[in-house]
């Protein structure tokens, strides 16, 4: 009855281990560390997906938004960040909002810090992470580096609404991309369960063929 409820209001694996032992059970769903030799075949696959991504950048992530992949289209995401947050391990959202990360090349900062943030506070719902909990207290903590630019800079409008966007300036011109979550719809272990692969691909023409010139010679 507790794994039936669970599932059906869509209750992580970890989650659901802690209802089953707090209702007196012992847990059903495993968890295993990503070098783990029983993981050896999914690990394979999501580096597969990330490399037939290219040339679009992906990262997969895992519950605590740490990169623990990436394929080789994300370099040029990475122009000018401070080398030491991409020291090991490393924080997609800290990488995306810090203010020596990508903040001063987001264009719409603000938009895509509220985004975001949504996203991180619906995990905190679910599973009330601490480690979460502190994570997006740090991000919403972050200074704006776009206070005093034109609005008309980060208008995103021609998106329609059906999506946020990410802004990206480059030394290309402003780059458009919108993103994509892929994650295992029928994983049994928990650390399978939790790793997403984010996506980023190109919202029109211009940021299609620039990114492919930033991209020559890297892939």
């Amino acid at each position: 009855m507790v794994l039936k409820l669970a599932q059906h209001l869509a209750v992580p694996f970890r989650e659901q281990n802690r209802l089953l032992v707090a209702a007196g059970f012992a847990p059903v769903h495993g968890e295993r560390s990503l070098d783990d030799p029983a993981l050896h075949v999914a690990i394979g696959a999501v580096r597969q997906i990330l490399k037939g991504y290219e040339p679009h950048p992906a990262i997969a992530v895992d519950r605590y938004w740490t990169m623990v992949f990436a394929n080789a289209a994300i370099e040029p995401f990475l122009a000018g960040v401070d080398p030491e947050l991409l020291q090991p391990p490393v924080n997609a959202l800290r990488l995306s909002l810090h203010p020596k990360g990508l903040a001063a090349r987001i264009l719409n900062f603000r938009e895509w810090r509220d985004h975001i943030l949504a996203r991180l506070a619906e995990q905190v719902e679910v599973s009330a992470d601490p480690k979460l909990i502190d994570l997006i207290d740090e991000l919403k903590a972050y200074p704006d580096p776009s206070a005093g630019r034109d609005a008309g800079e980060t208008d995103t409008s021609v998106f329609g609404g059906v999506a946020v966007p990410l802004k990206l300036a480059s030394e290309a011109g402003p780059l458009d991309f919108l993103t994509t979550t892929t994650v295992f719809g029928t994983a049994l272990d928990v650390t399978l369960s939790e790793l997403a692969i984010e996506a980023f691909f190109p919202a029109n023409d211009f940021t299609a063929e620039a990114f492919r010139r930033l991209l020559e010679g890297r892939l």
